[in-house]
């Protein structure tokens, strides 16, 4: 499968993946970003994509980020009718500033086959041993 990528800005620079057979592909900042601690900024990455019909973008952090500097992603569905700028939600969950220069790998996005379902109204659902049972519903141990 292809992915076409169209640069928004003559020095944006496409995605790439860091090794042969990887999942995600690596997109990188279109200009310095500072978040100061707690702070959530979008970042533009000045390039859009083409996904194929029947398949999502789904977008992750990027460990070095994450674990180094406390960045993290918030959401990242890219369906397949969105045409604009891939834009990466970062929140800062460090106690100091964290800086990110231009052209820095900002998060990665995987594509990935989904199944298409239809929205149907039930009066009621199946039974399951869980059933209705949330977090902490098998146990400590």
């Amino acid at each position: 499968m292809q992915l076409k990528v169209k640069k928004l800005y003559e020095d944006s620079k496409l995605p790439v993946k860091g090794h042969p057979g990887d999942a995600g592909m690596d997109f990188f900042t279109r200009e310095k970003v500072v978040l100061a601690p707690g702070e959530q900024k979008r970042i533009l990455t000045g390039v859009a994509v083409e996904i194929p019909e029947g398949y999502v973008g789904l977008i992750w952090d990027k460990s070095s980020i994450s674990f180094n500097q406390g960045l993290t992603n918030l959401g990242g569905v890219i369906d397949s009718s969105y045409r604009g700028e891939i834009m990466v939600s970062l929140l800062n969950t460090s106690n100091k500033e964290q800086v990110i220069e231009k052209d820095h790998k900002v998060a990665q996005m995987v594509v990935q086959k989904f199944l298409d379902c239809e929205i149907v109204e039930v009066d009621s659902l199946s039974e399951t041993i869980r059933g209705e049972g949330r977090e902490g519903s098998t146990g400590k141990k």
